[in-house]
């Protein structure tokens, strides 16, 4: 444990060092991954819409489903590494899963086919994830939890620049399914540092049954977490949108890419300058500044001029949402639960998270499909919020 002093003058104590060593390791296994990943994500929405024949309603009950698998899978998850004392070894067949699936895409014929193969990666992302965010949390000692989830998403971010560069290379080199094959290259290599350099923590195991473990999480505060979470969520769309409305005014499929880097290189740069703020100024307070630069980015979708430098400005906006809210939501599970617990406990954060995605990523392409992009984002924009002030009866609680 660090001592006061430690904490005083910023330094780490031996315990917090050693645990860097994980969190430095799975920011490299997140970082291949990424690029591998966002390789595909910048021109999935895209392909599936022109090359698949997929609707907007379509490509939201893709993103949706598939996304609603993951956090479903990150609950189940989180409960067996809690029971079995073992982080790591789920973590490693998470990420097997899900970059030996990725490349598969390159062979779809329909729309069905994407579905299928982006369920299964999705499947493999939420096998390895509440693992894999306990293994961290673990790994650092509370008070610096908000900087080593910072660093670890930065990490995981800068992939997610490098792999749409490496989409524009590629498609305009040898074409757009080479991008899908490719892919595999750092999916394999994701999987060394895992291997090499993850070390697995020394914890308490947790000896008592899944519906005790449900009860010991669910209490008062953590449940009013949830609401908010699932307030928030049940109206967040995702990227794929932002590069479909980008794609409607006018930006080349070719410079698509560039706008989902964009986006990344934002999410990127404000990963770990929030993490340490959020250290300084609490979760909470950090949560809603999140929110409402999530408001802000559909207020400039809603309002703006449909120019290529007004999608560059609410690029830049959304990434800074998405930069801010995963990172800080996160870490802020963690403060609520003991350390045996909390594969369970962020299991139950991505279960709800992800079943109010699925209803969310439908809506919103419904609604777009049907009414237009403008539908679409007002209700975004009201649900966004109604969580905002459901927020801000967490935070005068705590107080």
């Amino acid at each position: 444990m660090m001592d006061e002093s430690c904490h005083e003058v910023g330094y780490l104590s031996k315990d917090d060092r050693k645990g860097y060593r994980n969190v430095i390791g799975l920011g490299f296994v997140s970082f291949f991954t990424d690029i591998s990943t966002e390789m595909i994500l910048s021109i999935l929405p895209i392909y599936i819409i022109k090359e698949l024949g997929g609707s907007k309603a379509i490509l939201g009950l893709i993103e949706g489903i598939a996304q609603a698998l993951n956090y479903i899978l990150r609950t189940i998850s989180g409960i067996i590494s809690d029971k079995i004392g073992r982080r790591k070894i789920v973590v490693f067949i998470g990420y097997s899963i899900s970059n030996l699936t990725k490349p598969f895409l390159g062979f779809a014929k329909t729309w069905v086919d994407a579905l299928i193969i982006r369920a299964v990666d999705r499947i493999g992302k939420g096998v390895r994830t509440s693992a894999r965010d306990a293994l961290l949390s673990e790994s650092i000692s509370d008070k610096k939890l908000g900087t080593a989830f910072g660093i670890h998403r930065a990490m995981d971010q800068s992939g997610a620049v490098i792999g749409p560069l490496l989409t524009i290379v590629i498609t305009a080199w040898i074409g757009l399914r080479y991008v899908f094959w490719l892919s595999f290259i750092p999916g394999i290599l994701a999987l060394l540092p895992l291997i090499f350099i993850v070390e697995e923590r020394r914890r308490k195991i947790s000896k008592k049954g899944v519906e005790y473990r449900f009860k010991q999480v669910m209490y008062r505060e953590f449940l009013l977490l949830l609401i908010v979470v699932a307030a928030f969520a049940i109206g967040a769309y995702n990227f794929s949108f932002i590069l479909l409305r980008s794609s409607e005014i006018g930006i080349p499929d070719s410079l698509i890419p560039l706008i989902y880097m964009i986006i990344n290189l934002s999410h990127t740069a404000i990963a770990i300058p929030f993490g340490s703020l959020a250290d300084k100024i609490g979760r909470r307070n950090s949560l809603f500044i999140s929110y409402q630069t999530f408001i802000l980015s559909t207020l400039f979708i809603l309002f703006s001029p449909a120019t290529f430098f007004m999608a560059i400005i609410f690029a830049i906006i959304y990434g800074i949402y998405m930069g801010t809210s995963e990172t800080i939501q996160r870490a802020l599970v963690a403060e609520y639960v003991s350390p045996e617990l909390r594969g369970t406990a962020y299991g139950l954060y991505y279960i709800v998270y992800g079943s109010m995605s699925l209803v969310a990523q439908t809506i919103f392409g419904y609604l777009w499909d049907i009414s237009g992009y403008k539908y679409a984002f007002t209700y975004s924009l009201v649900t966004s919020i109604i969580a905002s002030l459901l927020l801000i009866t967490l935070i005068r609680k705590k107080r």
